[in-house]
């Protein structure tokens, strides 16, 4: 059983938090992305809280800006340094004794997780990241390739001062295309009319604190208003992993190109990658079973 909650950080902050497991045992973190929100990660977290697959207390938070969590109105409170905040203090609270059995996050929540990888990695054992790039390879490819910088154009939109209410017309008719643009798909399967409510629900308390991660971030292609990535360097120093990280991609990902994964090894030196043929970037969704699959034998690695 899914439980909500929020929990409040020692910086003032609020997160609106899932979880399922058993309180006390090892922990797993989930981290969603956009336009996502914690909901989507309720059945892997079920699955690893049973017993027969670790029997893992299992927490995933709304980043600030979603849902109920707080949601700062001002950009600069997206600020990546923020956000590592928030979910160093998190796990602080909710793992206090021992460092999480992993970190495992997608799209956005992967972009937070890699930053706190390389700077805190103590906070946890292992590294899980779905279909987010490492931040070194979304430079270089956005610097360097013009397919994934024309993959990546949709960012300019979400910086727009409008982009919040543009993103809500006609019952969010732009959300709905994120999902079956970035999958290929014309109608997903696992948009169903159960799973539409959920998100409907998330977005009708505010957009505008996922677009403000947009805002916040120089790593977006250059246009007419801005040098975006261009103008942009990142030292080793600030992308090293020094944590086992096991990468799981979805091929069928029309936002993130699977340029993304090469050269990744320079910077994460023990790296597991594992990609799905069909899957797109809403690997969470279609791909439960799969996910599971692969994380499972990652979680019993010896250290």
């Amino acid at each position: 059983m899914v439980n909500s909650y929020p929990q409040t950080l020692p910086h003032g902050i609020t997160l609106s938090c899932r979880s399922c497991g058993e309180p006390g045992r090892p922990v797993l973190l989930f981290v969603h992305g956009f336009p996502e929100a914690a909901f989507v990660w309720d059945g892997l977290m079920a699955h690893f809280a049973r017993p027969e697959n670790g029997g893992w207390r299992c927490v995933a938070p709304n980043l600030r800006g979603f849902e109920n969590s707080s949601s700062p109105s001002e950009v600069a409170a997206y600020r990546a340094k923020h956000l590592v905040q928030d979910l160093a203090a998190l796990i602080a609270l909710e793992s206090p004794n021992a460092p999480l059995g992993a970190l495992i996050a997608h799209d956005w929540g992967g972009a937070v997780a890699w930053n706190l990888a390389n700077q805190q990695p103590a906070l946890m054992q292992r590294l899980v990241i779905l279909n987010s790039p490492h931040p070194g390879t979304f430079l270089r490819e956005l610097q360097h390739s013009p397919a994934q910088q024309a993959a990546s154009a949709y960012m300019n939109f979400l910086v727009r001062p409008d982009a919040e209410a543009l993103l809500a017309e006609d019952d969010f008719a732009r959300l709905w295309g994120f999902f079956k643009h970035f999958g290929g798909a014309s109608a997903p399967e696992w948009l169903t009319p159960a799973c539409q409510a959920q998100y409907r629900a998330v977005w009708r308390q505010g957009l505008r604190g996922g677009c403000n991660y947009y805002r916040a971030s120089p790593l977006r292609p250059a246009d007419e208003a801005q040098v975006g990535a261009q103008g942009l360097e990142l030292p080793d120093a600030m992308l090293r992993i020094e944590r086992p990280t096991l990468v799981l991609w979805g091929l069928g990902d029309h936002a993130l190109l699977p340029g993304l994964l090469d050269g990744l090894e320079h910077w994460v030196p023990d790296l597991t990658v594992q990609r799905h043929p069909e899957a797109s970037h809403w690997i969470v969704h279609e791909a439960p079973d799969w996910v599971a699959a692969q994380i499972q034998p990652f979680l019993a690695r010896a250290q």
